[in-house]
């Protein structure tokens, strides 16, 4: 029988880092040593196939761990007493500590000394278990970059003296929204590319929304986390319906909703029931909106005075340009374009999304509705030049072509 080390890995790895760095005491050693065995495993497996993968996985990675600490002469009395009270087998771990010991992990990935970049690396490294080859692909930057980020953050996490230990519940909230920024971005460069000749990178999104279960699992009381999970969800139901099969992108309004991803819409909405008796807060009011969308029989049916009302609520709580832009279009399907080119309008003078391409995409869209096309197709043009993604920019370019 053979096992899947990649499979093994992607499961395991946060709990294995987590319990090696509560083991060692060092955030860095235990992750080395958790890729190194990794690596042991790659080469051993095909010919014997342990009974026990995680536990070869945790057995290895602790050897290697304790190999690594008698290695440094100045902490051979640490060596010492570390394999002295070392049990004999690595399972016994106290199971319960494990879940405390993943969401400590989390707050140490996603720690506020780190820069986003490094918050990032981490994060998809050590507790989504990612190689830093798959982090690269993701996120379109060369595997040294990545290297890099994750060597930095690791000499950050050892400088600062960033303990591995689950920080007080005064100061998970007052972290927890650096967390769950850090996986929104992962998700929504899985749902929207950046760039790339991909419009969307499921595998990056559905990492996130893994790591987002996980987190609701061991933070049931957070209301927030439940929302971020909801918009997470609600928003890959549509996954299926977002591209052609030559990958081109299928607009919201186009989209064959029967393809739609029905469980994980149902999922989508139980979290949302999670998150909404304690008032919504930005997460859960994003998911709110997706989740109209999710309840519409069709683009034409959607409530979209509701997601007003919704967009103007989260102006309030999160004010943001991109909120805006989000509302002018809402605006424009409930009330008009003209309505909405004023909104539109107004964040151009402001200059508040400078060097963006969806700033003119809207623009550009709302000016074609009122029959002002060459104005249009000089805003969808910039909005092209300005666009990253490949396919996103193929779709500018024709709507700006169709104008002719």
């Amino acid at each position: 029988m053979t096992v899947d080390v990649a499979a093994v890995w992607r499961i395991e790895s946060a709990r294995i880092v987590a319990a090696l760095t509560r083991f060692t005491g060092d955030f860095g050693l235990a992750e080395d040593a958790a890729q190194e065995a990794v690596a042991e495993a790659l080469v051993s497996w095909p010919r014997t196939a342990p009974a026990d993968p995680a536990g070869w996985l945790m057995a290895t990675a602790r050897r290697r761990a304790i190999d690594a600490i008698r290695r440094r002469a100045a902490l051979r009395d640490r060596y010492a007493t570390l394999a002295a009270d070392a049990p004999a087998v690595v399972d016994e771990v106290d199971p319960d500590r494990i879940d405390d010991d993943v969401l400590a992990l989390m707050f140490v990935s996603c720690h506020p000394v780190l820069s986003p970049e490094s918050r990032v690396a981490l994060t998809l490294r050590v507790v989504a278990g990612l190689s830093s080859a798959e982090i690269a692909r993701a996120f379109l930057v060369p595997v040294p970059t990545v290297q890099a980020r994750i060597t930095r953050g690791k000499k950050t996490i050892a400088a600062a003296g960033v303990p591995f230990e689950l920080p007080s519940a005064a100061e998970r909230r007052e972290r927890l929204g650096g967390v769950l920024s850090v996986l929104y971005v992962i998700f929504t460069e899985g749902a929207t590319a950046t760039a790339g000749d991909r419009l969307v990178r499921p595998e990056v999104a559905y990492e996130a929304i893994r790591l987002a279960r996980t987190l609701a699992a061991l933070q049931p009381d957070e209301p927030e986390v439940h929302g971020l999970l909801a918009l997470c969800e609600l928003t890959a139901a549509r996954f299926p319906a977002r591209t052609a099969p030559d990958g081109t992108p299928v607009l919201l309004e186009d989209q064959d909703r029967r393809r739609w991803d029905v469980p994980a819409i149902h999922r989508g909405l139980a979290a949302l029931a999670k998150a909404a008796p304690r008032g919504l807060g930005p997460y859960g009011l994003q998911a709110a909106i997706a989740a109209v969308h999710a309840s519409a029989p069709s683009a034409g049916e959607t409530d979209w005075d509701w997601i007003v009302v919704l967009y103007e609520a989260l102006g309030r709580v999160a004010p943001s340009p991109v909120v805006e832009l989000n509302r002018a279009v809402a605006v424009a399907m409930a009330s008009g374009p003209g309505a909405a080119l004023r909104i539109v309008d107004e964040l151009v003078a402001s200059d508040r999304l400078p060097g963006s391409h969806l700033v003119p995409t809207v623009r550009g869209e709302l000016l074609s509705r009122l029959g002002r096309a060459g104005e249009a197709r000089a805003e969808l043009e910039l909005a092209a030049r300005l666009c990253g993604n490949e396919q996103e920019r193929s779709v500018l370019l024709r709507k700006a072509a169709a104008l002719d």
